[in-house]
């Protein structure tokens, strides 16, 4: 029995060792707080061609970055870091065709304009984002598809621009 406790007691010093030593991971959060800090503020330029969809952009940035960044949403005057964004007119490409030749898919594609200002500073982005839809043949497309392809392609293109920060902040955190 001397024998089992001892290589039992072994086994259980060797697992909380691993634990005390992890490999290191840090969540791509981590990294874009260090480049947008605690606070942040948005704001979302209105389409003069396409103002609905300024609305599902602003809503779609602001639970992104409680998401991901994990980080508050404040007024521009107690923010480390303003958000100002702005949407390209969506575009819509026939991607997939029937037997007959009717369209029965597009892509949407939302291009994000977005300018950081970050302690006097400011940095500009571009993030495009793409989703995928059907559509049933030789049918006009419905405004609540078209509602919902900037919605998801722009939730695409926020990640998009949460990617290019986690790794601008990788690249910040290496340095020094």
């Amino acid at each position: 029995m001397k024998i089992g406790e001892n290589v039992l007691r072994v086994a259980l010093l060797f697992v909380v060792l691993m634990m005390f030593s992890s490999c290191g991971y840090k969540p791509s959060a981590k990294y874009s707080r260090a480049v947008v800090g605690e606070s942040i503020s948005t704001s979302v330029i209105i389409s003069s061609q396409d103002p609905e969809n300024t609305v599902i952009i602003k809503d779609a940035v602001d639970s992104a970055i409680i998401q991901v960044f994990h980080s508050s949403l404040t007024s521009r005057n107690l923010s480390l870091t303003h958000l100002e964004m702005s949407i390209e007119e969506p575009t819509y490409i026939p991607i997939q065709y029937d037997s007959n030749g009717f369209i029965v898919g597009y892509r949407a594609t939302t291009l994000l304009k977005i300018n950081r200002y970050n302690k006097g500073e400011k940095k500009k982005y571009m993030s495009k984002g793409h989703y995928d839809f059907t559509v049933v043949a030789n049918a006009v497309l419905a405004d609540q598809q078209r509602f919902d392809a900037i919605k998801y392609s722009a939730q695409k293109a926020i990640k998009s621009f949460l990617a290019q920060v986690s790794a601008e902040g990788t690249r910040t955190k290496n340095m020094e």
